[in-house]
């Protein structure tokens, strides 16, 4: 039913694999991807993306520079002053049966950079009670 191939290298030693014609950085990720379709097909959850964007940003409130993971061009539509510090590309985002959303990162070896902006989306998100934030080793 599923084409799972293997792609040749990976600066990370992770065998890289495609699964249903996605190409993901790891077997690890591939795991996950087919364990969430089986979740969708069972109605576990309701659906999930992969590779989501977030934006890692500061605005100015009250002369203060707050973190914040609004979009750019959200803050900039309203007029608010910011500066875009990085974007981070999160492995899946699940949408569950009761409407919240859980971020999950699929990682086997940590990076100085993954650590902070995964740092920073924890702080973004800390006080959000639908989102939780969740890493899979």
């Amino acid at each position: 039913m599923y084409r799972v191939e293997r792609i040749p290298y990976n600066k990370y030693k992770a065998k890289s694999t495609v699964y249903n014609g996605v190409s993901y950085a790891s077997k690890l990720e591939t795991n996950y991807a087919m364990e969430l379709d089986l979740r969708v097909k069972a109605k576990d959850i309701k659906s999930w993306d992969r590779q989501v964007k977030i934006e890692i940003n500061f605005k100015k409130v009250k002369g203060e520079w707050v973190l914040t993971g609004e979009k750019g061009l959200d803050l900039k539509g309203r007029g608010v002053e910011f500066r875009h510090f990085r974007n981070y590309y999160v492995d899946f985002v699940v949408y569950h049966n009761d409407d919240s959303v859980e971020y999950v990162e699929c990682k086997g070896y940590e990076t100085e950079i993954w650590r902070m902006k995964w740092a920073l989306t924890e702080m973004i998100f800390c006080d959000d009670p639908v989102i939780t934030l969740t890493v899979i080793k």
